[in-house]
């Protein structure tokens, strides 16, 4: 299928004069194809063609097209040309922009270590801490609010439309005492003892942990991410299903947009919730963010959760979710009679972190040193015989093994010769794991975790 070509300006809204227009024009273009004006199967005009007829640079189309095809909305074909994908979400149309046009002139990538902050991003929020405390709220001499400081609220939404395609609004936002926080007040919340609930399977730990009083069903993760089809098999009356799809732990493999679709599209049909973990995902190194799925479900079915723990540092005990309306009231409430709600000074301090430009100054120092460190990581392994592919997103690469090594010990002897790293066994819920070392590069100079990577594998007797 072929869109008229006298059809294509009136496609794309008007475009900032300054900024990022790469943006612009992908979140255009997004959002023409979930309303259904670009229909699956429609053909997209060469790079070269539509730049020329909107009058924007080459570069800035070929990188929308690319953003396009990385979250699954576009497929190309050599010889052929670029398609709008035959599986997209279905969205009404004149719904919110996945990228506001406010926001479209803001560059918010993302990027750093694992609790190992950057000085100077210490130095500027140390500095805020400081005026806060000169001049406290009148907030700080009371009782916070337990869904969360209403600027910090409003900042994180904001953050979460740019930078990760979020459809929201500041009231659906709690602030939370990280991930786990936010984890275990679904757990007790929105589900009940016993209830099932799918499990990536190998899987996060931490998620295991929060959902230990309900019942966990492990379902496979492939070079797709969770089979759904799977999951439908072993539970399909499931209550939730826990996913970190746009960087999946311990793997990294990415859910692509045909789960994507299936999971959301299960969610509805049997009245379940997933539960979304954004996982690392503001450490993505080659091109910007992949957007959540939370911004494709139109049907109310996802609990979006993320934190800073990564990006700054995990003692701030800082996270945040987004919920669905009917499962705000008891969240909150839940929140109100256990720990209230994180320190309203960090709170305070962290809403004009954000405000102020310096988080999204912050990531992008913090994006260049975690990729200096997995250059390095990867560098060394290929030396001493187990070369890696350099993973595109998050703060750790997987060390494949053959299936008589014993990973558990392997990874006791790594981490005793200075090598952070998880057995990959240990991991799965299911029998028969494939074995393999999760070593995580963030937070180290790069000739240190070289060394360390050397020292580690040698001790174990892999190199």
């Amino acid at each position: 299928m072929q869109t008229n070509k006298s059809d294509w300006s009136a496609l794309i809204p008007v475009l900032p004069q300054e900024g990022p227009r790469a943006r612009a024009l992908y979140a255009a273009l997004r959002q023409r194809i979930e309303e259904g004006a670009l229909p699956p199967g429609t053909k997209l005009p060469p790079t070269r063609d539509l730049a020329a007829r909107l009058g924007v640079a080459r570069g800035a189309m070929v990188a929308a097209f690319e953003m396009l095809a990385a979250e699954g909305f576009t497929e190309a074909h050599v010889g052929r040309g670029t398609f709008v994908a035959e599986a997209v979400p279905r969205l009404a149309p004149n719904g919110p922009s996945p990228v506001p046009p406010s926001f479209v002139a803001r560059d918010l990538p993302g990027d750093l270590g694992l609790g190992f902050p950057d000085p100077q991003s210490l130095d500027r929020l140390r500095a805020i801490l400081a005026r806060v405390m000169a001049r406290p709220p009148v907030a700080l001499f009371h009782y916070g609010d337990p869904q969360g400081d209403a600027r910090l609220r409003a900042e994180v939404a904001a953050y979460l439309r740019a930078a990760r395609g979020l459809r929201l609004d500041p009231a659906q936002v709690v602030i939370t005492t990280g991930a786990q926080g936010a984890l275990d007040l679904v757990a007790r919340a929105v589900l009940a003892p016993g209830d099932p609930v799918w499990m990536e399977d190998p899987g996060y730990p931490s998620a295991k942990a929060a959902f230990a009083t309900q019942r966990l069903v492990p379902v496979p993760v492939d070079d797709e991410g969770l089979n759904v089809a799977a999951g439908r098999v072993l539970c399909a009356a499931a209550r939730a299903a826990y996913v970190t799809p746009s960087h999946q732990f311990p793997l990294g493999v990415v859910l692509t947009m045909r789960r994507r679709l299936a999971l959301l599209d299960w969610a509805a049909e049997a009245g379940a919730w997933v539960v979304e973990d954004d996982y690392d995902s503001e450490f993505r190194f080659d091109g910007p963010p992949l957007a959540a799925m939370q911004g494709m479900d139109g049907r109310g079915r996802v609990i979006y959760i993320g934190t800073f723990s990564k990006a700054l540092m995990p003692g701030l005990r800082l996270g945040y979710m987004v919920l669905p309306e009917p499962l705000l009231a008891p969240v909150i409430a839940l929140q109100a009679q256990s720990d209230r709600a994180p320190s309203a000074l960090i709170q305070a301090a962290m809403a004009e972190f954000l405000a102020t430009g310096h988080f999204a100054q912050h990531l992008k120092r913090a994006r260049r040193r975690v990729r200096a460190a997995r250059d390095a990581l990867v560098a060394e392994l290929g030396a001493v015989g187990h070369p890696v592919r350099a993973p595109d997103q998050g703060l750790h690469l997987v060390v494949p093994l053959p299936d008589h090594v014993d990973d558990l010990r392997l990874a006791s002897l790594t981490r005793a010769a200075g090598l952070g790293g998880r057995a990959l066994s240990a991991l799965h819920l299911g029998a028969q794991p494939p074995k393999g070392l999760v070593i995580g590069f963030s937070g180290h100079e790069p000739a240190t975790l070289a060394n360390a990577a050397q020292q580690g594998l040698s001790a174990a007797g892999l190199c």
